[in-house]
């Protein structure tokens, strides 16, 4: 069987995801290392991501604002552990100005400001620092705040949307009078993350706390949402942290509280990514492109006229015309449904394939034959290809497609999340009991390894360093502990020591 593709997933990931970003007319390079051009197509994808996951924030009493790119240095140095961990990836103005010296262009030395800025790598101190100015009372609490912005980290090694310099994100951030309000907060957006990317991208994730060493810069414990790639990988989607006082004794955050004593506010953050359009491209991806969970997709039906520059062109265009405006007048997943018609200039076949490797959930075809009977031929994205291996196009009455559509995008979001599911349930492998049964799965040479739950016994300090250095031997990392796992019954494969939870491991993006 050919593929639209020139490279399959089982031959070579990697280059196959790349190729998918590239053919799907997702992303392209920019011309500056790590930062990628998103495509009308790819940007459609997150738009729908920002408005849906925009009106959930909205819906648990947040409210958007907007803070500087440009963040004083003095900010991040007031909070040591959290510039630790960003200070690599932190892009720095020194100068206002450029200068010419000998035909190039250099750094004006009288341009040099008085106090370097850093380029958002994210948005705790300056927005605590609002916060410190905002918060005096217990009745000025809580504050819950988002935005939507870019920011940049200087990665070391990139992967466009997985791993880049400059991305785009959502970040929230909270202040609370109480530990307990403040880790309330923390865990619900952690389930807004979890259902967001179950109901909505069709990607079955597992919510839980990360352990120690894995926590945000300056954080008492962080939560994350671990996806299962098609090739056994973790990738973090999303995470939320508790960040207890660090940052409101950093910022100053202060209030009085009921009693007139002056307490530090609790505060919270969490966000997701551009990184979640990667996640979608490597759960639902097949070798002949995207497949676009219909709740995201920009487009849910393409109507392709099989034009031939005749006397019926404008009768088929007509015809495709009216039957995009009969389909978005239904209904799917509470919104209007998305129906387009491409008549670009285009042989009818490529239009076709460059649909299918966008992954558009719906992908109709009306010709001449189709308007005298009154038919389409439709393809559903989620089932590419018969038992035959050819193109599995339906052939139904017009009237029937229209009835059905909504029903089928339903269909086609249930089904992808089934897919991936089921993949995840059967990739994770429970009851290995030593290090040494962790280490055969790991170099047993099966090609796409899942993840592996494990006992734990919580080790801290030297103790986790040690652990932590045994998987990166394997390159294995530490993901999270499920919510949902069952209680710890044995010994830590990794001290001996009796086990209080058990965590997952695995390979990871």
């Amino acid at each position: 069987m050919k593929h639209a593709l020139p490279v399959t997933r089982e031959q070579d990931f990697a280059a196959w995801y790349q190729a998918v970003v590239s053919e799907a007319d997702l992303a392209e390079e920019s011309g500056v290392r790590g930062c990628m051009v998103i495509r009308p197509w790819g940007y459609g994808l997150w738009e729908r991501i920002q408005k849906l996951l925009d009106a959930e924030i909205k819906r648990t009493g947040h409210e958007n604002c907007y803070f500087p790119l440009f963040i004083p240095l003095s900010y991040f140095a007031k909070e040591a552990e959290h510039v630790d961990g960003f200070a690599k990836e932190m892009a720095v103005v020194t100068h206002h100005r450029l200068t010419a010296k000998d035909g190039t262009l250099i750094p004006d030395p009288e341009a040099k400001l008085e106090e370097p800025l850093v380029v958002r790598p994210t948005s705790e101190t300056v927005i605590g620092t609002a916060f410190s100015r905002w918060v005096q009372s217990w009745r000025d609490l809580p504050v819950l705040v988002n935005q939507w912005a870019n920011v940049v980290r200087w990665e070391m090694r990139t992967r466009m949307f997985l791993r880049t310099t400059e991305f785009l994100w959502q970040e929230g951030h909270t202040a609370h009078s109480s530990r307990e309000e403040a880790l309330e907060e923390t865990l619900k957006m952690l389930e807004v993350y979890r259902n967001f990317s179950e109901s909505c991208l069709a990607m079955p994730v597992v919510a839980g706390e990360k352990p120690e060493n894995e926590r945000f810069p300056g954080a008492d414990a962080t939560y994350s949402i671990e996806a299962m790639m098609q090739d056994g990988k973790a990738l973090q989607a999303g995470t939320s942290h508790f960040l207890g006082t660090t940052f409101s004794k950093a910022q100053n955050i202060r209030f009085q509280n009921k009693e007139g004593e002056l307490e530090l506010a609790q505060t919270t953050s969490w966000g997701v990514s551009t990184r979640m359009i990667g996640g979608v491209i490597m759960t639902h991806g097949d070798d002949d492109g995207l497949r676009a969970p219909p709740v995201i997709a920009p487009w849910q039906i393409v109507i392709v006229p099989m034009l031939r520059d005749n006397d019926e062109d404008e009768a088929i265009l007509d015809y495709c015309k009216a039957l995009a405006k009969e389909l978005n007048a239904q209904s799917a997943f509470g919104e209007p449904v998305r129906a387009m018609v491409d008549a670009r200039a285009q042989k009818a076949s490529n239009k076709r394939w460059s649909w299918v490797k966008k992954g558009a959930p719906l992908i109709v075809e009306v010709g001449p034959r189709d308007l005298a009977q009154g038919n389409v031929a439709v393809l559903r994205r989620d089932r590419l290809y018969n038992e035959a291996g050819k193109p599995a196009s339906a052939f139904l009455p017009r009237a029937d497609f229209v009835a059905q559509a909504a029903e089928t995008l339903v269909d086609i979001q249930n089904n992808l999340y089934a897919e991936a599911k089921a993949r995840q349930d059967a990739n994770i492998v429970r009851g290995v009991t030593d290090f040494a049964e962790l280490e055969a799965f790991y170099t047993s040479g099966k090609k796409f390894p899942g993840w592996v739950e494990v006992q734990w016994a919580k080790p801290t300090g030297e103790a986790l360093d040690k652990v932590v250095e045994r998987l990166k031997a394997l390159k294995l990392t530490i993901r999270n502990t499920a919510q949902d796992a069952q209680p710890a019954d044995g010994a830590c494969i990794f001290t001996g020591e009796p086990a209080v939870e058990r965590i997952l491991v695995a390979r990871a993006y």
